[in-house]
């Protein structure tokens, strides 16, 4: 499930738009906020995709520490779990203290 952070609403995974304010969820889901924010942080040097432990194939495939510029986009596409797409953004830092 994908939720929109305009209004919180919840959509599937296939949904390109939000069903209640009509969002492009590909700019304005949650997931695609943070990695907003984590492409535009220069302390953050890589990204890292974690999944859950009961992942699909297709998320499994796609774990792991990735360029900023390289990252795929969530949901993974193919992704088969029954409750869509639980693939999260993780920051990998260069410097922790300033």
């Amino acid at each position: 499930m994908q939720i929109c952070s305009r209004c919180q609403t919840s959509a599937p995974d296939s949904a390109t738009y939000c069903p209640k304010c009509h969002a492009d969820l590909r700019e304005f889901s949650e997931n695609a906020q943070a990695l907003k924010r984590m492409q535009e942080n220069e302390r953050i040097k890589y990204i890292r995709i974690t999944v859950a432990n009961d992942a699909c194939p297709a998320c499994k495939a796609a774990e792991g520490t990735y360029p900023k510029d390289k990252i795929p986009r969530l949901p993974i596409e193919g992704c088969s779990h029954e409750y869509g797409c639980r693939c999260h953004y993780s920051p990998v830092l260069d410097v922790i203290y300033p």
